[in-house]
């Protein structure tokens, strides 16, 4: 991709339809000033103010956690739906010249809500990339570009449809948007074979917060790095699209499902399955779901169900995995099946709504020594309550393993066992205090037990109790931010701040945890 001369062009086009305008530099807050400016770059239907008719349902499309669509919710001062990257660059540019920042969403499924919220009150805007979804697949090299607004679900289709062996290792939730998931690392069932998302990224277009469209080669080494894990859409910029390797899969995969409760023996099969899950062989992941007093053991080997059930008998006999389990199927079948259930076709991935919008919150943890059976059967005695909610542990092991933790700004590689995601969620006819205690009393009782020196979590779990940004003189601290970031980065957190110093010094693109600008 030659990025130099379509740079040039976008950028003369831009900042000849915005020469009424001062240069890209911070200025005293004007939100009426950056509406004229938005409204001069670009087609008044793509710009949705708070008095549009259509603000409340472009702002309500993609918000998946019903808590921040309440009257308190701080709204932003419009939405911006971009058709081209003039538009995004034109957002920056108006942003910087008027100081309303942006938040970017994509997808929508941000825990906490940041790509379309502020925990304070504060004129900022949204680029909602919904319209920015197209995918395009290069079966001979293997590789594709999709844009940051494509779901999962539209990506996945889109390589099913030019190959059936064929596939991405990203997650298994198909109205996920590739812009957020990517920019934090993101994983699903081929983890263990094929790493993150994030390890499969070979390019990307950004606009920088110059107001810049840039590739790979303009971004430089360290942003390029920086993008591919460390929350990019909320630290360096807007990632417009990525060109991420595809990897290739055999013509069947076999699912299989195993519930087992406490009765039948839940809590020694766990005990097990944490040693025996991330020391498997790459072509088997085992994910199991633990809800009220109920294991679900649900797994993809790539491969067929005569060569499963040696290998699960060899190595997890006490499962008790046979061939009434097993469910053979392409890869791309695979997909809704996990998801959406055994019923589901393979289309009904590109719907990008979702039946239901529940209250939620969700934190995690990472696992390096298996915990002990007797703690197990505590865990489960937890998980019993009527307010419970849920924990879902992914074993990593293999290709996780093999690569070293600076390879992306995620990591959590050699030496973690699984990581451990807790939700909890409740309805309108309830405050959530009951769900929320039970989530906050359940990740104490697990700090025994878990990673330490920090305790480590997973920034696509993002969970703002961990810690929020400071702002000090227009800047966000670096040692505010050390609280909450080396617990997703570990000791990356450094590297992605200097990577910040250099691609955004001025911290334009900020939230309550955006990487803050760091000089050595």
């Amino acid at each position: 991709m030659v990025m130099a001369s379509r740079r040039s062009v976008a950028l003369g086009l831009l900042f000849g339809l915005l020469s009424c305008y001062a240069p890209v530099v911070p200025s005293v807050a004007s939100s009426d000033g950056f509406l004229q400016c938005m409204s001069a770059a670009m087609p008044k239907q793509l710009l949705h103010t708070q008095d549009s008719p259509s603000f409340t349902s472009v702002l309500a499309s993609s918000i998946r956690n019903a808590k921040f669509s309440t009257p308190a919710t701080v709204r932003p001062l419009c939405i911006v739906t971009p058709t081209n990257a003039s538009h995004v660059q034109a957002a920056v540019v108006c942003g910087r010249r008027h100081d309303v920042r942006v938040r970017v969403r994509s997808g929508g499924h941000d825990y906490e809500g940041l790509s379309y919220r502020s925990e304070r009150r504060e004129a900022f805007a949204v680029v909602d990339l919904a319209n920015l979804r197209s995918v395009r697949v290069d079966r001979e090299a293997a590789t594709a570009w999709v844009d940051s607004g494509a779901t999962l679900g539209e990506l996945f289709y889109a390589i099913s449809q030019a190959s059936k062996q064929l596939a991405f290792p990203a997650g298994l939730c198909p109205t996920i948007g590739v812009g957020g998931h990517l920019s934090g690392g993101g994983f699903g069932m081929l983890l263990r074979k094929y790493g993150l998302a994030a390890d499969n990224v070979l390019d990307a277009t950004l606009v920088d917060a110059n107001g810049e469209l840039v590739d790979k080669q303009a971004m430089g080494p360290d942003v390029f790095w920086a993008i591919r894990g460390g929350g990019g859409g909320g630290s360096f910029g807007i990632v417009l699209s990525w060109k991420v390797k595809l990897v290739p899969v055999p013509p069947t995969v076999t699912m299989f499902t195993v519930l087992k409760s406490v009765d039948e023996g839940a809590v020694r099969m766990l005990t097990r399955w944490q040693q025996v899950a991330p020391a498997l062989p790459e072509d088997i992941f085992i994910t199991v779901r633990l809800q009220k007093q109920v294991a679900r053991f649900q797994s993809m080997y790539l491969g067929t169900c005569d060569a499963l059930l040696p290998l699960m008998g060899s190595r997890f006999p006490e499962l008790g995995v046979n061939r009434t389990h097993c469910k053979e199927m392409t890869w791309i079948q695979s997909v809704p099946f996990i998801y959406l259930g055994p019923t589901a076709a393979v289309e009904d991935i590109l719907n990008r709504t979702t039946s239901s919008t529940p209250f939620s919150k969700a934190t995690s943890d990472y696992v390096r020594q298996a915990i002990a059976e007797d703690v197990w059967a505590e865990i489960f005695a937890r998980i019993a309550k009527p307010e419970a909610g849920l924990m879902i542990m992914d074993p990593y092991g293999a290709k996780m393993s093999s690569l070293p933790e600076t390879a992306t700004p995620f990591p959590h590689r050699g030496g973690v066992l699984y990581n451990i995601q807790y939700m909890n969620f409740w309805s309108a006819d309830t405050d959530g205090s009951a769900q929320t205690r039970w989530l906050k009393d359940m990740y104490a009782f697990m700090e025994p037990h878990v990673s330490k020196n920090p305790r480590a979590a997973y920034v696509n779990y993002r969970d703002l109790d961990l810690g929020q940004n400071v702002v000090v003189g227009n800047v966000t601290s670096y040692e505010a931010g050390r609280i909450w970031g080396e617990k997703y980065y570990g000791g990356n957190f450094r590297r992605l701040a200097m990577a910040k110093a250099v691609a955004d010094p001025d911290d334009y693109f900020r939230n309550e945890q955006s990487i803050p600008p760091f000089k050595e």
